[in-house]
């Protein structure tokens, strides 16, 4: 085996001085160095490294040289990789000595002389080739462990894969079924009305052809008569012995004509059909999504009072003593309920009775309650409000007055979380009162009651529909 001295002196002829490894495909330049060609063609492309008369220097020695100077060196090469095969044995860099041996201390290899060397005294050492196949055992172990966590982990993602596929058939299976249900009661509701339309025009027919007839009636007793009429105008402007001609019977006869008045035909519909009431029940819909909502006591205004079931609130004749909970409206006679809505359908029931003012709806649970509360989308609230003077109103950025036929008893508020929608319903009728522009809801929602004086508000429950 060669000396460390010359073999690291070899190595260091042989590296390149620009990449600092041994070259690859050595060409050597004028001044007789040599680099890496790749390496010295990406230096000469460097046109800060050009001197003025467009020759190139030396990055070792700075002497000039021309790129034509260039010339591949194949004895230079023979003798890199003849290196290469000389150094293919691990070496001690401290030492040069060839590392057969193991320190299961440190947990490296090391040379003869490392370990005599004061840094491996008393460390429990062995030849490489004792411990190899202990260790390699112990490696192979370690591989078949990561494999079979990997094994695992393909079958999980095989899982997750399945699971992706199924959930896609399950949304298309369902998404068909929409389709063909929406399809189905499409194809039911013309035929609906395709058999409404005819008894409709059957009821029609039916009417018209009774007033015609009364109008054909009507047109030919008036034709009889205005020939009776004339007869008589001949009659009296004939010579007397014409007029007294069967005066009598004639007299007999025209007393004898009365107004046959014809029959009487209804002009009330029979045909009646309202459709909203027989194909669209709200209720039955919106109590799909019917939840218990009860009221939050550390919320409400200290002049409020709150049932002992938390499902009535009231003005309270007197105020009572409570914490100042930084939760509580203090400055308007509000409360909200116990329920958050962070997600899906939502839909509660507020019996109104016969007050004259409330305010009704949903809020962030985050909004001001230490002064005046400004009920508008942008702060928070989605609300609609009875008031005496104004009446019915949906409070949004410009109040919108509501014209409703009916006073609601009862009115019903629906939440579509993720589609941003927030309804009000008169449950009186069944019929909708106002829905508000669509929103982006962020964090929890929850319900909203502003209670003034005489007109308390109760919270329905399913079972006191």
């Amino acid at each position: 085996m060669a000396s460390t001295a010359p073999a690291r002196k070899m190595k260091e002829e042989a590296t390149c001085a620009i990449c600092l490894n041994l070259m690859a495909d050595p060409v050597s330049i004028s001044c007789g160095h040599s680099y890496c060609h790749a390496c010295i063609m990406d230096f000469l492309q460097n046109k800060s490294y050009m001197l003025p008369n467009q020759e190139q220097y030396c990055p070792q020695c700075r002497a000039p040289f021309q790129y034509g100077s260039l010339r591949p060196n194949k004895q230079l090469g023979s003798l890199i990789q003849a290196i290469k095969e000389m150094t293919c044995d691990v070496m001690c860099e401290e030492h040069g000595e060839k590392l057969h041996l193991f320190c299961e201390d440190e947990g490296q290899l090391i040379c003869w002389r490392c370990e005599r060397a004061p840094q491996h005294k008393g460390h429990n050492t062995a030849l490489v080739e004792d411990v190899c196949q202990g260790y390699k055992e112990k490696l192979q172990e370690a591989l078949t462990n990561l494999s079979l966590l990997n094994d695992e982990y393909i079958e999980l993602k095989a899982s997750t894969t399945k699971q992706i596929s199924q959930w896609r058939e399950k949304i298309d299976i369902q998404r068909k079924k929409i389709q063909s249900d929406f399809k189905n009661l499409q194809s039911f509701l013309h035929e609906e009305e395709k058999c409404c339309l005819w008894r409709l025009e059957r009821e029609e027919e039916e009417t018209l052809r009774r007033l015609k007839y009364n109008e054909e009636n009507l047109e030919q007793k008036s034709h009889e008569m205005m020939n009776y009429v004339l007869s008589l105008e001949v009659k009296c402007q004939g010579s007397p012995q014409e007029l007294l001609q069967d005066v009598k019977d004639t007299l007999n006869r025209s007393s004898a004509v009365k107004l046959e008045t014809p029959e009487v035909v209804s002009l009330e519909l029979n045909t009646v059909f309202n459709v909203p009431e027989i194909y669209f029940d709200f209720k039955k819909m919106l109590r799909r999504y019917q939840v218990s909502v009860t009221l939050d006591p550390d919320t409400a205004h200290p002049g409020l009072t709150i049932s002992e079931d938390q499902r009535q609130v009231a003005l309270r004749n007197t105020k009572g003593n409570f914490d100042a909970s930084p939760g509580r409206f203090s400055a308007s006679h509000c409360v909200l309920g116990c329920e958050g809505f962070t997600s899906g359908r939502h839909y509660f029931e507020v019996y109104v009775g016969e007050g004259t003012a409330w305010d009704l709806g949903v809020c962030r649970e985050n909004v001001q309650r230490d002064n005046r509360v400004k009920q508008k989308p942008k702060y928070g609230f989605w609300t609609i409000r009875l008031c005496q003077k104004e009446g019915y109103m949906a409070l949004c950025s410009l109040p919108t007055y509501l014209q409703l036929k009916e006073k609601p008893l009862v009115v019903g508020i629906f939440l579509d979380y993720e589609a941003g929608v927030v309804s009000f319903y008169n449950m009186t009728t069944g019929s909708h009162i106002f829905t508000f522009p669509k929103a982006s809801f962020s964090g929890t929602l929850r319900p909203y009651f502003h209670v003034y004086k005489f007109s308390p508000l109760f919270l329905l429950s399913q079972d006191e529909e």
